[in-house]
C-alpha cells in the first residue's frame, strides 16, 4: 500500500522510534557486557535468572532513553500535526463570530493531509466570503432597481388619488409600463437565480429556431425602427433541439440590449447548426463594448462605463443563464465593423443530454 503525507510521516516516525530503541538496546548491551568483562571478570560467567544490580541499571537506563526518544519524536510530530488543525479550529471559531477574513495556516507542507485540510478550509472560506459579498451586492442592486419603478408608481397613484393627475388613458398606460417593467425585472431575477442554483429546467424539443427568431423580431420591430435600427435576418431553417420559449427570451433580451445601447443602423441576427453545435448571434453597428468590459458583459447588474441607464442590468445575465442551462455558453466580442457580437452556443444534443432538461415542464 502506498503511504503519503500524514500516514507516511506517522509510519516513518514509529519506525524511527522502533529502530532507535532496538539499536539502543543492542549497542548498550554490547557496551555493557564489554565493560562487565573488563571490570567484573569474576562475575562474567555466572548464570542467574535474577538480574544483577548492573543489569537493572542497564535495563532501566535503556528504557528511560527509549521513552525519552519516543517522547521527543512524538511531541515534535504532534506539534507539526496540531499546527494546521488548531489553526483550522481557531479560524472556524472566528468565522462563526462573523470574521469572514479568517484563514488557516497550513504549516508543514510535508504533512499532506493536515495541510490539505487547511487549504480546503481556506478555499471554503474564500467561497463563503465571495458568496456573502455577492449576496450583499445583489441585495443592494435589487433594491436600487426596484426603487425607481416603485417610486414612480407611488407618485403617480398618489397624484391620481389626490386629483393632481387626470385618470386618462396616458396615465394608465404609463402605470402599465412601470408594472410591465417590474414584471420583467422579477422574471429576470427568477431566471438568473434558478440558473445559479442549477434549477432552471427546460422543455427541450426539436424547434425551428428561424421561426422563433422571426416571431421575436416581429414583436420588437417597431421599437427597433423607432431607434433607427433595422433587423437583418440570416437564419438557418434546420431544426435544432432547444427550449424555444427560453430561446425567444434570450433573443428578446439581446435585442432589447441593442435597442437601448447601440447606435442606429443594422442589427444582424444569425443562426446556424453544424458539427453538433448550434449558434444564435446578434450583431450591431456600434459603438461597441469596451475591451475591459467584455469579460464582465454577462455579469448581473454590470454596465459599461458611460452606458445609458434604463435597463435592469440583468438582460445579458439572463442570456448567459439560458445558454448554461442548455449545456452551452454565451460569448461577447467586438465585431469587425466596430460593433458588438453576442452569441449563444449550445450542443444540439437529445433532451436527456442537456443538464437542465425536463420532460415534464419548466420551473
Amino acid at each position: 500500500m502506498k503511504l503519503v503525507g500524514l500516514s507516511r510521516q506517522i509510519v516513518l516516525s514509529m519506525m524511527a522510534i522502533a529502530l532507535g530503541v532496538t539499536l539502543l538496546v543492542i549497542l548498550t548491551s554490547y557496551a555493557f557486557y564489554f565493560l562487565w568483562r573488563i571490570y567484573w571478570p569474576e562475575q562474567a560467567c555466572e548464570d542467574s535468572w535474577i538480574p544483577t544490580g548492573p543489569e537493572w541499571v542497564w535495563m532501566i537506563g535503556a528504557t528511560i532513553c527509549g521513552l525519552a526518544l519516543a517522547v521527543v519524536v512524538a511531541v515534535n510530530l504532534s506539534r507539526r500535526i496540531l499546527v494546521p488543525l488548531n489553526s483550522v479550529a481557531d479560524s472556524i471559531r472566528r468565522m462563526a463570530q462573523g470574521d469572514l477574513d479568517a484563514r488557516a495556516v497550513a504549516g508543514d507542507r510535508s504533512l499532506g493531509e493536515a495541510s490539505q485540510l487547511a487549504d480546503d478550509f481556506n478555499a471554503l472560506a474564500n467561497q463563503l466570503q465571495r458568496v456573502t459579498e455577492e449576496q450583499a451586492f445583489w441585495n443592494a442592486a435589487i433594491a436600487h432597481e426596484l426603487r425607481t419603478p416603485v417610486t414612480i408608481l407611488r407618485g403617480r397613484l398618489q397624484g391620481l388619488a389626490e386629483g393632481v393627475f387626470m385618470p386618462d388613458e396616458s396615465q394608465f398606460r404609463s402605470l402599465l409600463a412601470q408594472v410591465e417593467g417590474l414584471g420583467r425585472l422579477i422574471e429576470d431575477l427568477r431566471v438568473v437565480s434558478l440558473a445559479e442554483s442549477g434549477h432552471l429546467h427546460l422543455q427541450v424539443r426539436e424547434a425551428n429556431l428561424a421561426a422563433e427568431a422571426n416571431a421575436v423580431v416581429d414583436m420588437v420591430g417597431d421599437a427597433l425602427q423607432a431607434r433607427g435600427q433595422r433587423a437583418i435576418l440570416e437564419l438557418d431553417t434546420q431544426p435544432v433541439r432547444c427550449d424555444p420559449v427560453r430561446m425567444r427570451q434570450a433573443l428578446l433580451a439581446l435585442l432589447d440590449n441593442v435597442r437601448r445601447y447601440a447606435v442606429p443602423g443594422q442589427v444582424r441576427i444569425q443562426s446556424h447548426a453544424k458539427n453538433g453545435w448550434c449558434e444564435l448571434s446578434v450583431e450591431d453597428d456600434g459603438p461597441g463594448v469596451p475591451e475591459d468590459f467584455i469579460p464582465h458583459a454577462f455579469t448581473a447588474f454590470r454596465r459599461a462605463e458611460g452606458a445609458r441607464s434604463g435597463g435592469s442590468g440583468l438582460g445579458l445575465a439572463v442570456v448567459a443563464a439560458i445558454a448554461r442551462a442548455h449545456g452551452g455558453h454565451a460569448e461577447c466580442r467586438k465585431a469587425a465593423g466596430g460593433g458588438t457580437v453576442f452569441t449563444l452556443i449550445w450542443p444540439d444534443l437529445p433532451e436527456t443530454g442537456l443538464p437542465g432538461s425536463n420532460r415534464s415542464g419548466r420551473a
